[in-house]
């Protein structure tokens, strides 16, 4: 794996692939990588604004289209999710769930959960369950979750996830979210196994990227102290955006990924790096954790999971 690039995905002439987020960073990169090897590419972004500019430059890579979606609203999810059965005729081969907000002061979906956990975890979450009949329809679909290497900074409290009880600590927040993330992606394999289903449900993160999200964090905030932060991690730390995008086009593309596998850079402290199979947290092989949470999941959507 440590030689593999971009330009060994295989070809995906005749499949139709979903990436939500990908206006900017790393949905754009894996949207235009994706387009490039032959995929027709519905990119999932909140701004139309932002899309048709993101779809103007994935479109001289190959067929993309654009879908107007916001997982902090699930009205929005849902009606993403017809649009997207529709396009497809009822048939999608790969969905790579990455868009995300980060460290966000205290806020709240248009369905009133804390914004990252609905964001990141409620609306991704409802977006697989109601394609999952269209991702059971194509020959070998495949389930992308992004997750991050911050699942490791907290658990996941199933009880009290938008933090009613507890006091709210952004990065915690943040934290649970990626967690949720990883742990619907291995549940998801688990049932989808159980099931008899060909789908692969894997996981991947991007180490440290130079993206839109720390940027974004600054504007909720409104902090020079935290945009002036953030760009000395960048430049210390971080990889470009291409070079992120790439444990989540290994997991989508190449053929010798099994589900249930977490993929991210192979560098220090997985900070950057080729893509290689990596070790997800304690917490998040928590077999019984994510059942909970699959279930507390169904709760708080109404989307009926899939498999069931």
């Amino acid at each position: 794996m440590a030689s593999w690039t971009a330009q060994d995905i295989p070809d995906l002439s005749g499949r139709a692939a979903l990436v939500t987020g990908a206006n900017s960073g790393l949905g754009l990169e894996t949207a235009a990588r994706l387009a490039e090897h032959g995929a027709l590419v519905l990119m999932a972004c909140r701004s139309p604004e932002r899309g048709r500019a993101a779809l103007e430059r994935v479109g001289r890579h190959g067929d993309a289209e654009l879908v107007t979606l916001d997982l902090a609203d699930l009205a929005s999810v849902r009606r993403a999710a017809d649009e997207v059965r529709d396009r497809t005729d009822g048939v999608l081969d790969l969905l790579v769930n990455n868009a995300g907000v980060m460290a966000t002061p205290r806020r709240v979906t248009a369905d009133g959960h804390e914004l990252q956990f609905g964001t990141n975890h409620l609306g991704h979450a409802a977006l697989t369950w109601l394609l999952g009949p269209a991702l059971a329809a194509a020959a070998a679909p495949r389930v992308v979750t992004v997750s991050s290497l911050a699942h490791r900074l907290g658990g996941l409290d199933v009880t009290d996830p938008d933090f009613q009880r507890r006091p709210y600590l952004s990065p915690r927040a943040y934290g649970q979210s990626k967690l949720a993330n990883l742990l619907f992606a291995l549940e998801l394999d688990r049932r989808a196994r159980a099931a008899g289903l060909p789908l692969l449900s894997v996981a991947a993160h991007p180490g440290i990227s130079d993206t839109e999200l720390a940027p974004n964090m600054a504007r909720s905030r409104r902090s020079s102290v935290v945009a002036a932060s953030g760009r000395v991690v960048n430049r210390l730390f971080s990889q470009t955006a291409d070079q992120g995008a790439l444990p989540q086009l290994y997991a989508a593309t190449a053929p010798d990924v099994r589900g249930g596998e977490y993929y991210g850079p192979d560098g220090f402290a997985e900070f950057r790096g080729a893509p290689t199979r990596v070790r997800p947290s304690r917490a998040a092989r928590d077999a019984a954790l994510a059942a909970r949470l699959w279930t507390r999941t169904a709760e708080l959507t109404g989307v009926e999971p899939f498999p069931a």
